[in-house]
């Protein structure tokens, strides 16, 4: 969308307003609203100066000036304000240079992007997340120096078979691990789901189906790929569709990997391929009908997966979701069709449709320096022809213990997937993708919560320690 464009947008939908949107560097969206009359062409070549030493992660209030320039093919109309408002995404420039500011997730995804088309591996990296959620009727927690507690509850979930209700319990509910597929009334979510598709669709996003995920009040819809940047600002929206649709049914929808225990986790696999010339570079003939490209594609993700659980697995509680037991892909393996390693060939007829699938991202990942960080370590496969060895056709939950520890694995803690990223980073920094500021500001955030993580006691050391 041009300016001339964006701004005949604003003129027909009556806008009001114009929300300006970026990304942190946790992945949080954030926003300021302006008042559409001031938003002409000079505010959008000009850009909104902001405070970035607001925002943590980014700089210090003697230089705390930043500026958000509008990418106004990235406009919507946000279904959920009461006044008209047009939202737009932004990347982030220094305002005495003009240059990107290099902590900026998006920036990084641009950047991604255009190093790609340089290397002249392809042209277009295209990817197709599937982040699930959790939805709950009450969301509960505390955490103060005489008191950590959480507490979680919703009418489905499969604990309150007998629960007093006053109109009464139907009983139909998905039991642990249960949730994968049944109609309603046991998957009670339907127009709750079909309202959050329905909304995204009139947003103008590009959907195609929902559906109960396999634990209890888990659910998920699908979007269809699109190219880094674009699915990166597909995915907020996506999340801040979820957020709000259920905040309207008054439930709580939370990506969070891990919310409880005893049944499976959130994650947000990956559908990724490379395209050059209008062709797509995954399809071959060799193992599962991929090409060697997208085999050394696979190398390289293999290669660097503990480096890229800093970014695709990013909170603490991502590790309570990469355990054995609950379908989660902790092993570094790869296989077609086969969903129990981390990286698996989707089964197609069609060759346009050839992908790698990385199973080991989850939600809580900044979708910009995630997918950004997937296309690095994959194209530092290509570019060093980094073979994956051989597949791995069987069950891997069921290999014998000799055999399973020869497998390697991804990382077990964010301290481990931190440690990684601290000294295997190189094929972040080609291009100037990523640089070493960017690396050790987003690790100083993490090693925050990190310690935060590890000097707070748990409940369930209570319960072991207590009477020691």
């Amino acid at each position: 969308m041009s300016k001339n464009n964006f701004l005949k947008l604003m003129k027909d939908e009556g806008a009001e307003y114009v929300d300006i949107r970026f990304t942190d560097p946790r992945g949080k969206l954030q926003h300021v609203t302006i008042v559409a009359d001031l938003v002409d062409e000079d505010f959008i070549d000009e850009g909104f100066m902001f405070d970035g030493s607001s925002i943590a992660g980014w700089k210090g209030i003697e230089a705390s000036d930043m500026k958000l320039m509008l990418d106004t093919e990235s406009a919507y109309v946000d279904p959920f304000y009461a006044e008209k408002t047009i939202c737009v995404h932004c990347t982030v420039v220094e305002p005495d240079t003009g240059e990107p500011y290099n902590r900026d997730p998006r920036g990084t995804a641009l950047l991604a992007e255009a190093y790609l088309k340089s290397s002249g591996i392809g042209d277009v990296f295209y990817c197709g997340p599937e982040a699930e959620f959790f939805v709950f009727d009450d969301v509960r927690y505390a955490v103060s120096m005489n008191k950590v507690s959480f507490e979680v509850d919703a009418v489905d979930g499969a604990w309150n078979t007998d629960t007093e209700y006053e109109m009464g319990n139907t009983g139909h509910r998905p039991g642990i691990k249960g949730g994968y597929f049944p109609v309603n009334p046991i998957d009670p979510a339907q127009d709750l789901r079909s309202e959050m598709l329905s909304t995204m669709k009139r947003m103008g996003m590009k959907v195609d189906k929902h559906h109960h995920e396999v634990a209890s009040n888990q659910h998920e819809l699908g979007l269809i790929f699109d190219s880094l940047t674009k699915q990166a600002d597909e995915l907020q929206k996506y999340k801040y569709v979820i957020h709000n649709v259920a905040h309207a049914y008054g439930k709580s929808a939370t990506f969070m990997p891990k919310p409880m225990s005893g049944d499976n986790g959130t994650g947000m696999h990956v559908n990724m391929s490379i395209w050059k010339d209008g062709k797509p570079l995954f399809a071959g003939d060799k193992y599962a009908d991929l090409s060697d490209e997208a085999l050394f594609f696979i190398g390289g993700l293999l290669k660097h997966a503990k480096t890229l659980n800093a970014f695709t697995n990013p909170s603490t509680n991502s590790y309570k979701r990469l355990i054995p037991g609950f379908e989660a892909p902790v092993l570094r393996a790869y296989s077609a069709r086969n969903r129990s390693g981390c990286i698996r060939i989707p089964w197609t007829e069609s060759p346009k449709a050839k992908r790698v699938e990385a199973r080991f991202p989850d939600p809580s990942a900044n979708p910009y320096l995630a997918f950004a960080a997937l296309l690095m370590a994959g194209l530092d496969g290509i570019q060093n022809k980094i073979h994956p060895g051989d597949p791995s056709d069987k069950d891997l939950y069921d290999l014998p213990p000799e055999e399973l520890a020869g497998i390697p694995t991804v990382c077990a803690s964010l301290r481990e997937a931190l440690e990684n990223l601290e000294k295997d980073h190189d094929f972040l920094l080609k291009g100037d993708v990523f640089t070493k500021d960017q690396i050790e500001g987003y690790m100083a955030l993490k090693w925050d919560e990190v310690y935060a993580f590890e000097h707070t006691p748990h409940p369930i050391e209570y319960k072991m320690y207590y009477s020691c």
